[in-house]
């Protein structure tokens, strides 16, 4: 058997990567914009739609697919100030952008508008599509964004994992993936990451199954903990890092699946019970905030300064003394009748003492239902998703993206990011003039990460796809992305060193409840 040296391994990988990309450089035409194009009426077909948006300074290079019929293709794009970058494609149309001229052409146009020129060299000779423009906003994003990578397969989960992504390139770092080869006996759900203050420092996830526990990192260290207790109605679920104190706000729910027989929506997933607990990480406490029979309460979300615990809320008078079967019974058949109100609690962080509940949208009087609300960075807006019923709306064709503007109360649909289809889970940009949220758009059956930007003057405008350095990514990655979280740092330890921690059970730590 021959023996090589890593030096060796190393140079044979670079030869066969270089290789590559000089087939693939020499299959591409020349990218110059032609001089003989023939103007044509149509705009072009392309993918993604990246047509007349706004986009951040420091986003990577919106690379499109043009789907039109052609043995060649172009792309030029020109700034307000003369600047012009280009790209060329073969037959199959994809556009890729130089990232340092994509950069370069950004970063000087600020504030101003680009125009995109598409041309296609047809049998008849090149055609040149309708110019059409891109807004620069001054604004930046945050350059990271966290997300799931999970088989819509609604209760195996095969393979999945967490993943932060570099909105500035095409970078992608694994936090943390359950098995990258399938092993039966390792296969366990990882859910539910979330920061502290976009900042990832403070992180948690939870795990599912085998290795169950809720990963925290904190301090440069990752530690599992056994979050369960007798006195509190079940595992801790969806959680909610406090601004400023090291505090988290979780729901503790009782979930579970329903299938449909006809409906194109498949599945609903629903909450039999819910409460919300509090977790005091510096003293490893935890505590119930409400512990209801006849309300379930879900997705705990702290405003900016900390002061204030936003929640959705379903009243359920009927559920007071039934047992767990007849709960899970009634709810089944009860599904679409819940409606969850969004209701919010002033916090004493002095005394940990929360007040009573008021109401921010009465979604029940509206015949709509409540999910995830967030609040904006400067404390002005609350952008929830709103449906037909329920809470689970990722599964729900409904589900729209609503802002409330907390100083004037009034509540509006977003009118140019939302679509026909599935919109939900959201996240703001710590700046707050961005958007990232899950959508289906596309087919129906995949969640993808959209951006939509949301201006000074509270408006939002059209919704984009999170650029892939091959357009055509998301059309062949069989998998959902979910709980899309914007940070301004990348996580500090590594996938190595995070799967130490959840593999190892007999250093799980348990919670002491106050």
């Amino acid at each position: 058997m021959k023996h090589f040296h890593t030096s060796q391994i190393m140079k044979h990988s670079f030869l066969l990567i270089l290789s590559a990309l000089l087939l693939l450089t020499a299959c591409r035409p020349e990218a110059a914009v032609p001089t003989d194009a023939k103007p044509i009426g149509h705009q072009a077909n392309i993918f993604p739609d990246y047509r007349d948006i706004t986009l951040p300074p420091n986003i990577a290079p919106l690379n499109i697919m043009v789907r039109e019929k052609g043995n060649a293709f172009v792309g030029a794009i020109r700034g307000a100030d003369g600047t012009e970058i280009l790209a060329a494609a073969a037959e199959d149309g994809k556009l890729m952008f130089d990232t340092l001229e994509w950069r370069k052409l950004l970063e000087t146009n600020k504030g101003r508008e680009l125009k995109v020129s598409l041309y296609a060299q047809t049998d008849e000779g090149w055609v040149a599509y309708p110019t059409y423009s891109l807004r620069v906003a001054t604004e930046p994003i945050d350059p990271y964004l966290s997300y799931r990578l999970i088989e819509p397969g609604y209760e195996i989960y095969r393979q999945l994992g967490l993943y932060q992504r570099n909105m500035t390139n095409f970078d992608v770092q694994t936090i943390y993936e359950n098995n990258r080869d399938f092993d039966a006996e390792e296969n366990h759900c990882a859910n539910c990451h979330n920061y502290q203050n976009y900042n990832t420092d403070r992180m948690l996830f939870h795990v599912r199954a085998k290795h169950g526990g809720t990963v925290v990192i904190q301090n440069g260290k990752a530690q599992k903990f056994n979050m369960k207790s007798d006195s509190i109605l079940s595992s801790t679920v969806y959680p909610s890092w406090h601004p400023r104190y090291n505090f988290v706000a979780f729901s503790s729910n009782q979930t579970g699946q329903a299938f449909h027989l006809r409906d194109k929506q498949k599945i609903e997933v629903i909450d039999y019970g819910s409460d919300l607990v509090f977790y005091d990480a510096d003293s490893n406490t935890l505590s119930n905030i409400l512990k209801t029979e006849d309300a379930f309460e879900t997705f705990p979300c702290w405003s900016p300064d900390g002061l204030r615990l936003y929640y959705c809320v379903a009243q359920v008078p009927q559920m007071v003394g039934l047992e767990t079967d007849d709960r899970i019974n009634r709810t089944m058949h009860h599904y679409d009748s819940l409606h969850y109100n969004v209701m919010s609690l002033a916090f004493d962080p002095e005394t940990h003492r929360f007040s009573d509940p008021r109401m921010e949208i009465n979604c029940d009087s509206l015949g709509m239902s409540a999910s995830v609300p967030r609040i904006s960075p400067d404390g002005r807006y609350l952008l929830v998703t709103l449906g037909a019923f329920g809470q689970f709306h990722i599964w729900h064709n409904s589900a729209d993206l609503y802002v409330k503007d907390l100083h004037t109360g009034e509540l509006r649909a977003l009118k140019n990011a939302n679509s026909p289809v599935q919109d939900s889970y959201h996240t703001w940009s710590s700046n707050g003039r961005w958007m990232v949220f899950s959508s289906r758009r596309d087919d129906g059956s995949y969640t993808r990460p959209y951006i939509a930007y949301f201006d000074a003057q509270g408006r939002d405008h059209k919704a984009f796809m999170l650029p892939q350095q091959d357009p055509e990514q998301n059309l062949l990655l069989l998998k959902s992305y979910n709980v899309p979280e914007l940070t301004k740092n990348a996580v500090p330890l590594s996938a190595e060193e995070i799967t130490k921690t959840v593999v190892d059970d007999a250093a799980i730590k348990g919670v002491n409840y106050k």
